[in-house]
């Protein structure tokens, strides 16, 4: 059971070494004036190196603003590194990072991507009770590089149950400060997000549903939404790590 996709938040939880992660989804966001699209998605995942892991995004998505033309195209890619320096134990959490750099492959000129590169730098802690996950932490997102944009806070945490061998479900709460340098908009947004995965056969474990949903509860207005196919595997013989 791990945090990550579907949710806003991510997670410490390496998957085992020389395994692989292929996420196909699409994804929605809306603040005032616009709603930001990304479909088809396609995310990518190895495990080369024990406790950790590298990851890529390519995005295809679309620009829809409340007045003016709407966009369709390639957006900004995201390449990161995950790593896992506290292992779990019956009594220690796990924690590690999951740093993330977003790459301006999109056309920032039609609103499909930043028009700059930009950092994410987090802390993750995660403990396992029984059929319970509580995951958190937070960081820094580094956007001073963006036209218009400024480096601000995001965390939060997940609490999730496994309701079933095939169901897990639970409730997020993520917060972030202002992405960008425009006063006019409110100077953070904590948004409430549900999230649910289902396992298709628990004879094929590696083949999930994901979902979530969620909208703003203090602060900035806006919607989140996700939904992905996603598939791991690899070699049985290292799937503890």
């Amino acid at each position: 059971m791990l945090a990550g996709p579907p949710y806003q938040l991510d997670d410490p939880d390496v998957i085992p070494y020389k395994w692989h992660e292929f996420y196909l989804w699409g994804g929605a966001t809306s603040s005032p004036g616009v709603v930001d699209t990304a479909a088809p998605a396609i995310e990518f995942n190895w495990s080369g190196v024990r406790n950790m892991m590298f990851h890529f995004v390519v995005p295809a998505g679309a620009a829809i603003p409340s007045s003016g033309p709407s966009y369709f195209g390639l957006e900004d890619s995201e390449f990161g590194l995950q790593y896992r320096f506290v292992s779990e134990t019956k009594h220690r959490p796990m924690i590690g990072t999951f740093i993330m750099t977003e790459i301006p492959t999109g056309n920032s000129n039609k609103a499909l991507g930043a028009g700059g590169p930009s950092w994410k730098i987090p802390l993750y802690a995660l403990k396992t009770i029984g059929s319970w996950t509580i995951d958190g932490g937070g960081g820094i997102d580094v956007s001073s590089d963006v036209p218009g944009g400024r480096n601000f806070p995001f965390g939060g945490t997940i609490i999730q149950r496994d309701v079933s061998k095939k169901l897990t479900i639970g409730p997020e709460l993520f917060m972030h400060g202002r992405p960008t340098a425009d006063p006019t908009l409110s100077k953070y947004a904590v948004d409430l997000d549900f999230g649910c995965i289902y396992t298709f056969s628990l004879r094929h474990p590696g083949f999930q549903l994901m979902s979530a949903y969620g909208h703003s509860v203090a602060g900035q207005s806006e919607n989140y939404a996700y939904l992905a196919l996603y598939w791991t595997w690899g070699p049985k013989s290292t799937a503890g790590n």
